[in-house]
């Protein structure tokens, strides 16, 4: 029998115990480093003069629209392969040595591709700053896990930033990643990993990014289109265990989902809103430049500092649940192949 469930498994329980040590290297940062050396070789400099769609500008000619969005194209798939192939073969080789090898490389795959406690202990970082820290602080905390500009935030806007990184990547950074491991194993949640990754860097629709991160960004969209939804059905599951407000979840679920550029980062987004009976998202400035955004939940009441742990117990009881899901799902495969 397939063992990718076990591996699933032992790789949460890591994650939750250890999270993400920085001194040990992590393969998303070898992504990053490929993505840019990718960048380089197709031609893409972010310092260079764009023209206004976000084509390259050369001794007065732009390269076309076309050409920007096929060396994304070119980039996303030479990473997306690499990231599949590379631990698939390595899986492969230690299979033929010894299964229980394959066995335990694989879960120390599966929690590399998890950030359960990352994410949280990170809103938690912000949290702390905010309770004993300085505004300051606070704003150097937020920055480590959001692209926004965070100079002007005020206490409610670093709470309101933390708390919506949490919803939208219980998604991105948990549940996602779950589900294509279940399906693929540690490969295909490397593949995840690396679209995921992908859109962060390059999926921005300023220039220079709006053409190189076309295809980045659409493909993130996909690949998310299902986990997304599985993960607000999930956490509005887990926020009425929780005893929150599940029946106003499900209300904003259903008016506000779509409040966001990204078809799916608005889902579990609008789920947490809801629960949690406050106003999210609005408009927010990226490098510089004012993001006009619509609103996410009702003001029922003022958004507050304690909001960022009952949104990390939020994060927490919904990896359970879909850590759940992930293991059935895996099991009904390796017993269906």
């Amino acid at each position: 029998m397939n063992l990718v469930w076990l591996a699933i498994l032992i790789g949460f329980v890591i994650d939750l115990l250890i999270g993400d040590p920085r001194a040990l290297p992590h393969p998303v940062v070898l992504m990053g480093k490929l993505i840019d050396f990718l960048c380089e070789w197709v031609g893409f400099h972010s310092e260079e003069i764009y023209n206004g769609d976000g084509s390259t500008c050369k001794n007065g000619e732009g390269a076309s629209k076309a050409i920007e969005r096929i060396k994304g194209g070119i980039v996303w798939f030479t990473v997306a392969a690499l990231s599949f192939l590379v631990p698939f073969l390595i899986l492969l080789i230690l299979w033929k040595i010894n299964p229980w090898l394959r066995l335990a490389v694989e879960s120390i795959m599966c929690w590399q591709i998890l950030a359960t406690k990352g994410l949280r202990d990170s809103a938690m970082n912000v949290y702390k700053a905010l309770k004993n820290g300085s505004i300051e602080d606070a704003r150097r905390e937020v920055a480590m896990i959001v692209g926004r500009d965070v100079t002007s935030l005020d206490e409610r806007g670093i709470t309101r930033a933390a708390v919506e990184t949490v919803a939208e990547n219980t998604s991105d950074g948990v549940i996602a990643p779950l589900l294509y491991m279940a399906i693929g194993g540690a490969p295909l949640g490397f593949l995840y990993k690396a679209v995921n990754t992908m859109d962060s860097m390059l999926g921005y629709t300023d220039p220079p990014y709006t053409n190189i991160g076309f295809v980045p960004a659409k493909m993130d969209d996909i690949f998310n289109a299902v986990p997304a939804r599985i993960s607000a059905l999930l956490m509005l599951l887990a926020g009425s265990i929780l005893d929150m407000d599940y029946v106003n979840g499900w209300k904003i679920f259903k008016r506000d989902r779509y409040n966001h550029a990204s078809p799916n980062s608005a889902q579990t987004e609008s789920v947490c809103a809801g629960l949690l009976g406050v106003q999210l998202a609005g408009d927010a400035y990226y490098h510089g430049l004012l993001h006009k955004k619509k609103y996410i939940g009702d003001a029922i009441r003022e958004i507050e500092a304690e909001d960022i742990p009952r949104t990390g117990k939020l994060l927490y009881l919904t990896a359970f649940f879909a850590l759940a899901l992930a293991i059935a799902l895996a099991i009904v495969i390796s017993l269906a192949i």
